[in-house]
């Protein structure tokens, strides 16, 4: 290799080496919120990672709405502490949905804000002023959406306080402005979200689309603040098939202070239903097509038959503990396969399948921390395993759902576990054990 040659090859590689280190530290981020049903608070710093941690083991939410960009935020960047591209990231990775917001000109008419973060009423040109409003606060919302490793693709919320929808000026510019707002978002490839009373800016919204129709361009999703203590995403004041399915946020109530874990946040609840929902994917087949799925399991021995019994030779063999064709029958191989697997947990063995051997084994696989509005295998697994320890009798469906929450804390209760409704490592290790 000539010196040239190889002095071109250090460049390239030099070259590549600042070009990887340039690259978005946070370019693996999902998108947000995705897909979830279940619920979300706000509150407007932040809150410290200590308090996330425990409110992700310990609440039943999991999803958080950030204050990012605006003049007319009540807490600017000088009282955003905690709110970094770190943060983020880290909530991201602990499967928070983020719901990032905007408070910036809030419509003519409303009178909690300075002229300067109002959006212009000067009808002049269709409302182009206030267009160009819209479209500056997009351009500096995705901005802060970037900066904070936040990726296209998700959703970023504009926050317009009540006001007087019938006043005509006041309203048709804060129509121009949204709809200015929506379609630069579009443009810089982000979902365009707005959040607002449901009486005044989301009615608005919703009335605009039917009486003037593709003369604004409508949000992808809305943010209803409807306080009527209902955790769904209905409202009165918005028609049942607007922003539907999935689409939608309900703000069910205001400002109040919760405690988790001993933290105490005062927070909005929401919740939420979007994209696709909390759906979970399709059950595997088991063993050439075993159902699993059951809401009750037997006690049963050598000698005994019945589909059941399948049902423990799979488990056992998916365990690594029992080989050979399954049968109805609960045969001394069996028993045998059913007694290494007891030694090998610690449980009593006595070749039986007892409610605590089919707990453990029903549990067996991974445990991330689940709860409202998971859906995966292992909601499923815990499904089973909470109908072998107590008898609920939930149905696997995979989602994690309010009956679901319920059969968690009886078993918590009964276990001197803390009542979350969240399984966590600690409910996860008590399951795995068998316990009951």
């Amino acid at each position: 290799m000539t010196v040239p040659a190889v002095l071109v090859s250090l460049v390239v590689t030099l070259l590549a080496t600042v070009t990887a280190t340039a690259a978005p530290a946070y370019a693996r981020n999902r998108v947000t919120p995705g897909n979830f049903t279940g619920f979300g608070f706000d509150q407007c710093v932040a809150p410290t990672q200590e308090a996330m941690d425990t409110w992700l083991t310990s609440s039943p939410y999991w999803a958080v709405g950030i204050y990012i960009a605006g003049d007319s935020r009540h807490c600017g960047d000088d009282k955003q502490v905690n709110l970094s591209a770190e943060w983020v990231s880290t909530q991201l990775r602990n499967g928070w949905r983020l719901l990032p917001i905007t408070v910036g000109p809030q419509a003519s008419c409303q009178g909690r804000y300075r002229d300067k973060v109002r959006i212009s009423a000067d009808p002049d040109s269709n409302y182009a002023e206030a267009r160009a409003q819209g479209r500056t606060e997009a351009r500096t919302t995705v901005r802060a959406a970037r900066r904070l490793g936040i990726r296209a693709g998700s959703t970023l919320w504009y926050d317009l306080e009540a006001f007087d929808t019938g006043r005509t000026r006041c309203r048709e510019s804060a129509l121009a402005f949204l709809s200015a707002w929506t379609r630069r978002l579009h443009g810089l490839d982000y979902v365009s979200g707005v959040y607002s009373s449901a009486a005044s800016g989301i009615a608005m919204l919703d009335e605009a689309s039917v009486e003037t129709p593709r003369t604004y361009s409508m949000p992808d999703r809305v943010w209803i603040a409807d306080w009527n203590g209902r955790a769904d995403t209905e409202s009165i004041y918005v028609r049942p098939e607007a922003w539907t399915p999935g689409r939608r946020v309900h703000q069910y109530l205001g400002g109040h202070d919760e405690t988790y874990g001993g933290v105490t946040i005062n927070i909005d609840s929401n919740y939420l239903d979007l994209g696709r929902g909390s759906v979970a994917p399709r059950d595997p087949v088991h063993c050439g097509g075993v159902d699993l799925n059951r809401t009750r399991f037997r006690r049963m021995r050598q000698g005994d038959d019945g589909a059941q019994v399948k049902v423990a030779q799979c488990l056992l063999k998916g365990a690594g503990f029992y080989q050979g064709r399954l049968r109805f029958r609960y045969t001394r191989r069996t028993e045998r396969a059913v007694t290494r697997y007891q030694d090998a947990r610690d449980l009593p063995a006595n070749g039986r399948m007892t409610p605590r051997t089919w707990t453990a084994l029903l549990t067996e696989g991974p445990t991330p921390l689940i709860k409202v509005g998971s859906a995966s295998h292992a909601v499923r697994r815990a499904q089973r395993a909470l109908n072998a320890a107590i008898g609920v009798r939930l149905p696997v469906t995979g989602v994690f759902d309010a009956s679901t929450t319920q059969a968690v804390r009886a078993y918590q209760k009964e276990r001197h576990l803390r009542r979350t409704g969240v399984i966590a490592a600690d409910t996860w290790a008590q399951l795995r054990a068998g316990r009951r």
